[in-house]
């Protein structure tokens, strides 16, 4: 069998370690530092994808959407936001780790089909929250796969986006009926409430790693304006 082939490392802000990139064969795999098994792997990459479905689900009509994607990793949740979206739209693509970004524009890129070579994509190399507190746009939706969802694992000042203030922020950067949708390794009931008390519509939903197979991981959608139909589509009237 092909070994692993370490294509490059990264080292995460403020001590959260660092993040090796490998390839083996046209599998690619990064991990953290310190972590046993991978952050993310080119094989596994349904929930990624369903983050963007579901949180882009009622703009696949919406002229000119205005998106913004939390977290590039290996680029499924951004080449699934364009795939949702009309040509005029534009998605934003907020990532920490600037290496990541020049990996997706690399070797790792064909994994995702290129979605940083859509005319439609804008990056931005930075902290997402930084984005948020000072950007002052208004987003249709929100897609956010930064850490290990609610629960940080790489960079402690991931904890202010799923903290009241950083909800608040948010919220704030939404449109009157924008999506906020959160990416999680698991279910976190406490976090549901925390997003209601905010003042959104919000549900969960598991997703898996694989089409039918493979680890489940959650999708928090938190929807401002109006409820969200129990059941079925996220967003069915």
């Amino acid at each position: 069998m092909n070994q692993w082939a370490i294509l490059g490392t990264a080292d995460i802000p403020n001590n959260g370690g660092q993040l090796k990139l490998s390839q083996r064969g046209q599998d690619f795999s990064i991990r953290l530092s310190g972590i046993r098994g991978d952050l993310m792997n080119s094989r596994e990459h349904g929930s990624e994808e369903a983050l963007a479905e579901l949180g882009c689900a009622r703009l696949g009509d919406v002229d000119c959407a205005q998106v913004l994607v939390g977290g590039l990793g290996m680029g499924f949740t951004l080449a699934a936001a364009l795939k949702s979206l009309l040509p005029s739209a534009q998605v934003t693509v907020a990532e920490l780790i600037a290496a990541v970004v020049e990996w997706n524009r690399g070797p790792l890129g064909e994994c995702a089909g290129q979605p940083l070579q859509d005319e439609r994509t804008r990056v931005y190399i930075g902290d997402v929250a930084q984005l948020l507190t000072k950007n002052g746009q208004t987003f249709d939706a929100v897609l956010l796969d930064v850490d290990n969802g609610p629960e940080g694992l790489t960079h402690s000042e991931n904890d202010w986006l799923y903290s009241v203030e950083g909800l608040n922020a948010l919220y704030r950067s939404l449109g009157l009926e924008g999506t906020l949708a959160i990416w999680s390794a698991g279910p976190d009931p406490l976090f549901l409430i925390r997003l209601k008390k905010i003042g959104f519509h919000a549900v969960a939903r598991t997703v898996r790693a694989r089409p039918g197979k493979g680890g489940r991981h959650t999708i928090f959608l938190a929807q401002k304006g109006r409820a969200m139909a129990a059941g079925g589509h996220p967003y069915k009237k």
